[in-house]
């Protein structure tokens, strides 16, 4: 039930925003937005999430680690840590989160495949720096003149709606592949699901979530962020959805918010140059990086300790650890929030 709640949620925050660019250029309307996502979601997660199953399954700790304790205490530390950060204020990978309560475990019984990890964190540092280095490229493409006086063209709208709606549902489709891992890897790990199983149920669970739940994201991320035009959508939502489909294919969780984020950081530094380079993002995109995993894992590990080893003087390092990564959240949402509208209010101009 956790396993599948937590997909819910996922679902309505990471695959629903990625119809937001459609919905908010008028493309689609918002319901229509939602069930389009909810297909496109399931499509990706029953089709092509069984690699990714695999890595938080098995790839990371020996999927022996896995007993029923352990996997509902994953996921229960996971589902926290995304509370905390809704506490706060301050947008967490669900990939990062899920790999760090998984990390947690293997720490206890000192059997996590740090090759493996290591190579993870690796996609993780240079996925978002691939989207935004391909939305520059993408973004001086259509400064070319041939492609601007095109795109300029009123012929050219219903052509760039129709991809823009395609980008967003490829999006979609890429969420689901690589998300859906997070919230049954565990649940397979400890055989109690089959991953066909767990990626068709997790599948629906996510899709659920995207058409009850999504609403309020899909406003946000369509109408009261910042306004693209469809060919920026297209880039952005595009750029996102190839790199998250090739880590998925290689068996990688990597954020798929951040990449987006990045991807738009790009689209803004092709049109406006340095000035979006605020340092107060570049610091949120890096403490996202380092404190996703780190919250869950401290979860994950405490409470392994604390309940199933019964071991309580580790619990008193954790403690303070987790103490020191809520103060850097607190820290940071003070002195980024005034930084963080200034490439809003640029995109408008």
């Amino acid at each position: 039930m956790i396993g599948l709640f937590f997909a819910v949620n996922i679902g309505a925050s990471g695959a629903a925003a990625s119809m937001g660019i459609s919905y908010g250029a008028g493309v689609v309307k918002k319901q229509l937005a939602l069930f389009l996502c909810g297909i496109a979601v399931f499509l990706g997660a029953w089709l092509g999430g069984g690699e990714v199953v695999k890595t938080i399954g098995g790839g990371i700790v020996p999927s022996s680690t896995f007993t029923n304790a352990i996997a509902l205490i994953v996921l229960a530390s996971a589902a926290m840590s995304l509370f905390l950060a809704n506490i706060f204020g301050i947008p967490l990978s669900t990939s990062e989160v899920a790999v760090g309560a998984v990390v947690g475990a293997g720490i206890v019984y000192q059997s996590v495949f740090v090759g493996k990890l290591l190579w993870i964190m690796v996609f993780w540092l240079l996925t978002p720096v691939a989207a935004f280095v391909l939305a520059i490229l993408a973004a001086n493409l259509l400064k070319i003149k041939p492609i601007k006086k095109f795109v300029e063209k009123p012929k050219a709208g219903p052509l760039l709606a129709v991809l823009v709606v395609f980008m967003g549902l490829f999006e979609a489709f890429s969420a689901g592949m690589n998300n859906v891992a997070n919230a049954v890897g565990p649940l397979v790990a400890a055989s109690l699901m089959s991953k066909e199983t767990a990626v068709l149920w997790g599948g629906l669970a996510v899709a659920l979530g995207a058409f009850l739940l999504g609403h309020r994201v899909i406003e946000t991320n369509g109408k009261k962020i910042t306004k693209l035009r469809l060919e920026e959508g297209c880039i952005i939502s595009g750029t996102g959805a190839s790199i998250v489909t090739v880590a998925s294919l290689f068996g990688i969780p990597v954020p798929l918010t951040q990449i987006t984020t990045s991807s738009i950081i790009g689209i803004g530094f092709a049109k406006y140059g340095k000035s979006v380079l605020k340092k107060g993002i570049v610091v949120q995109l890096l403490t996202v990086w380092i404190v996703s995993p780190v919250i869950s894992m401290v979860l994950s590990y405490t409470i392994i300790q604390l309940v199933i080893v019964r071991n309580f003087y580790p619990i008193i390092v954790m403690a303070g650890v987790l103490i020191s990564v809520l103060g850097v959240l607190f820290l940071m949402k003070r002195t980024t929030s005034a930084s963080i509208g200034a490439p809003t209010d640029i995109a408008n101009k």
